[in-house]
This record gives structure tokens, C-alpha cells and sequence, in this order.
């Protein structure tokens, strides 16, 4: 089954990115990315690379060799569908707001338009794929809806996940671990598994493609990240640990990390994981078990979140005790917005929460982060609905620069691992700021005796005090 037209319904952190490296590695196949949002197609289709809508290391590369040759972006989402011979869905899976499975279940309405829009508009066969992270069975519904509202053609379901890290998506791409693909066990099942495996084929090894059913596929996804999530908490769980015995979590992360059962990776202490899959992974694992009956599977997932919201508001803590027990009407700067370095993202970031609970304690807050906007700060603050749009205004002032935002500081919180902070002038920041002049490293990312030479009392996350 030759694979001559890609559409990928979805341009954002997974699907611009994905398409962009399949077009790149198959300039014979025609890759059309489509979205409603017309700023989001606008901005891919921008000129000046550095205004792509996502901000990933080697991005604006793969976009300028592909874009215009055999990749375009574009928003005539219906005739990108009919033309397709295989169709990605990428779109939004965000937790549920409302009603049954509110706060933990994965909310499906996109998912169930792209499908019932591919229904009405497909006229030759579809391999339709799930890039989007799913429930267990979701591609049971698709074909559904797909196979009764569609106009007599035959539709393939494949599962693709994706397992791509931001800031190293790129990479994670044109390297990856592994490419997981579930289809049907059936004839025509395996030949659109194998289509989808040429694709990839066209720069991954042979043996790094693994093929499975459909729902090993769906719940591998779900489960990759729930495992990542639980080596965090359970290190973040010892950082506290650390701190009340004077134990050095670094110390300790290292000692268990070089046994080859353990491995040293996602043992790094923080103030919290983020990012857009973790925790909406996890929560949609919690409640499948739950409705499944799996009360004990359900309990043991739901800690991994427990213990994520604990270790933020206890770093919130942290801070309004060491300031004396009131943070009110104190400049507290934050460096760095995203969830993580080398993204634009900051979905679910930590300094989301933190910031919130400071501002619950009348602190202001100054922030700068080198790729998030602040629009989007402002946003993804209104969007917790703890106060109103001008208060979050009114005690939160963004800045370009990191030096403005720590002059006249009452302490300094560092939420994201940005390699310049470790760079920026400390004997500056630390003369501009108020006396004593604390400094909370929510990432470990400073030398601690170099900081409080400066003069700083300094503080990190699972580490012995001064």
C-alpha cells in the first residue's frame, strides 16, 4: 500500500513537529497540515522562522527544507481529508471540565469531530491513525462512528503514539527509541501497519518500528508517561525526606541512578513535573481503572499526582516561611515560566501553581522566562479562575530581561532549568535586590557554595541547609 498523501488533522506540539520530519524524510509523499486556527497556520507559514508557532531546538530547519516542497499548512481542512490516502489525527485531548470523569477523564469531543468530519468528507479508502494520546479503546469509537456515518468506504484505525520530550523533540524524532504502531490483526489490519511502517522507514532502523495490537498500543502511551511521572514523584517524595535528615538528594539520586535496574534518568529533584501529558496521562489511567472496577490500581497511580501537588505547595511554603511568615506586598521574582527548558510550553508548569498560591498571600510577582510570553502567562494564570483577570494583573508584572525583574527583590524562585540563569551576573542580581536576599532553586541548576559566598540565603530542593 504506497502512501502519495499525508493529512495531518492538528498543528500542535505534536502534529507540526511529527509532519514536518516525515516530510522531511519522504519528499516523494505530500504532507498537508490542517487547522482551524488561522494565527497558528498563519504563523507556520510565516517567512521569518523564528515566529513558528512552537519554539523546539532544530525545528526551524526541518520547516525551511520541507515547507513549499512536499509540507504546507494550511486551513482547507476538507480538502486535505478527501485528497489523503492516510490521515493523522493530532488534535487536543485535554482533561474533562465538566461532567462525568470531570478532572480526570480525557475529554474526546475533537477527537469524535475529526472523525465524523473524515466520515462525511472521505470518499476512497483511509488509513486514519491516532497521534493524539488516547484512551484505552478510543479507536473502537472511531471506527464506530466512522464505519456508520461514513459513505461505504473502508477505513483502517492505527494507533501511533507519540513518546517525544519538548525541548528535544526534534531529536527524539530523527532518533527515536522506538515507533509504536497497533492495528487490527487482520490482513488488511497488518497492511496498514505496514504502510504506516514504510513511512517511518524511510530514516528509522527497521528494528526500532514495533507493531502490536490496538489497545497494547493505546495504553503503552498512557503507561510510558505514568511510569516517567512516578520515578519523579518518588525522587521528589526523597527530597523532602533529604531536607529533614540533611541528606543531599543529588547525593542520593546518583547512588541509586548507577544501578543498571534503576538507571539514572527522571531522577532529577524539581519542584514538579508539568508539561501537557504527564499529569493528564496519569489522571486518565486513574479513571479507567476506576471504571473499571480497580480501586487499588486507581489509588496507587493517583499518588503519583498527590505527591506533584504536594511537592509544589510545599515549595510555596518554603517560601513564605523562610520570608517570615508573610509574603504580602514582597517582590518575589521568578525565573523562568515553561514547564521545562528549551520550550515555549507551559502547560501545567509548576510556576503556574506556585505563582498562584503566592498570590493567594498578596506576594507580587515578577517573572521572566527567555520563550513564554507574557500574554500567555496572564492566561494560563486567569485560567485557574482563583481571582479575577485584573487582580492577576495587578500582582503579576512580566519582564525581557532578567535584571529588571530581580531589582528590588525580596527573593528570587528559579521554576525552570534554563541553561542562561546559571550564567546571568549573581553579584549583580544579588546587590539590586532587598536585604537578606533569598534565593529558592526549584531545580537544583546552581552551584549552593558559590551563591551563598555571594551572600545569598540560598535554598534548594532536597538539599541541607546552610
Amino acid at each position: 500500500m504506497k502512501i502519495n498523501r499525508i493529512c495531518c488533522i492538528g498543528a500542535g506540539y505534536v502534529g507540526g513537529p511529527t509532519m514536518s520530519v516525515i516530510a522531511q524524510k519522504n519528499p516523494e509523499i505530500r504532507v498537508d497540515v490542517v487547522d482551524l486556527n488561522e494565527q497558528r497556520i498563519a504563523d507556520w507559514n510565516d517567512q521569518d522562522l523564528t515566529k513558528l508557532p512552537i519554539y523546539e531546538p532544530g525545528l526551524d530547519g526541518v520547516v525551511a527544507e520541507a515547507r513549499g516542497r512536499n509540507l504546507f499548512f494550511s486551513t482547507e481542512v476538507d480538502d486535505a481529508i478527501e485528497k489523503a490516502d492516510m490521515i493523522f489525527i493530532s488534535v487536543n485531548t485535554p482533561t474533562k471540565t465538566y461532567g462525568t470523569g470531570k478532572g480526570m477523564a480525557a475529554d474526546l469531543k475533537y477527537v469524535e469531530l475529526c472523525a465524523r468530519q473524515i466520515a462525511r468528507v472521505a470518499k476512497d479508502d483511509k488509513i486514519v491513525v491516532e497521534k493524539s494520546t488516547l484512551p484505552v479503546r478510543t479507536a473502537e469509537a472511531i471506527k464506530s462512528i466512522l464505519d456508520n456515518t461514513g459513505n461505504g468506504v473502508n477505513f483502517q484505525i492505527l494507533s501511533n503514539p507519540e513518546f517525544l520530550a519538548e525541548g528535544t523533540a526534534i531529536d527524539d524524532l530523527l532518533s527515536p527509541d522506538r515507533v509504536l504502531i497497533g492495528g487490527e490483526q487482520s490482513e488488511e489490519g497488518q497492511a496498514a501497519i505496514n504502510a504506516l511502517a514504510s513511512v517511518y522507514g524511510a530514516w528509522v532502523p527497521e528494528d526500532r518500528i514495533l507493531t502490536t495490537n490496538l489497545w497494547s498500543s493505546e495504553l503503552s502511551k498512557l503507561t510510558a508517561n505514568a511510569y516517567l511521572a512516578q520515578r519523579v514523584s518518588s525522587i521528589n517524595a526523597l527530597s523532602e525526606l533529604c531536607e529533614a535528615t540533611g541528606a543531599d538528594v543529588d547525593e542520593v539520586a546518583k547512588a541509586i541512578g548507577m544501578d543498571s535496574r534503576i538507571g539514572p534518568k527522571f531522577l532529577k529533584a524539581s519542584v514538579g513535573f508539568g508539561g501537557s501529558c504527564f499529569q493528564k496521562d496519569i489522571l486518565n489511567l486513574v479513571y479507567i481503572s476506576k471504571s473499571l472496577g480497580l480501586d487499588a490500581v486507581a489509588d496507587y497511580w493517583e499518588q503519583v499526582i498527590i505527591m506533584n501537588n504536594h511537592q509544589r505547595a510545599r515549595f510555596a511554603k518554603k517560601i513564605i516561611t523562610t520570608l517570615y511568615n508573610t509574603v504580602s506586598g514582597k517582590k518575589i521574582t521568578f525565573l523562568g515560566w515553561a514547564f521545562k527548558k528549551d520550550t515555549n510550553d507551559s502547560r501545567e508548569s509548576a510556576a503556574i501553581y506556585v505563582a498562584d498560591m503566592l498570590m493567594d498571600e498578596r506576594a507580587e510577582i515578577a517573572v521572566y522566562d527567555p520563550k513564554v510570553s507574557s500574554r500567555q502567562m496572564l492566561e494560563d494564570l486567569n485560567y485557574l479562575n482563583t481571582r479575577s483577570e485584573s487582580e492577576n494583573e495587578e500582582l503579576m508584572d512580566t519582564h525581557n530581561e532578567p535584571y529588571g525583574a530581580t531589582d528590588g527583590a525580596h527573593a528570587v524562585a528559579i521554576l525552570t532549568e534554563w541553561d542562561e540563569f546559571k550564567d546571568l551576573d549573581w553579584e549583580r542580581i544579588y546587590k539590586g535586590m532587598q536585604k537578606p536576599a533569598f534565593v529558592f532553586d526549584g531545580r537544583n541548576i546552581m552551584d549552593s557554595q558559590r551563591m551563598r559566598d555571594i551572600g545569598f540565603i540560598f535554598q534548594g530542593i532536597g538539599k541541607p541547609s546552610e
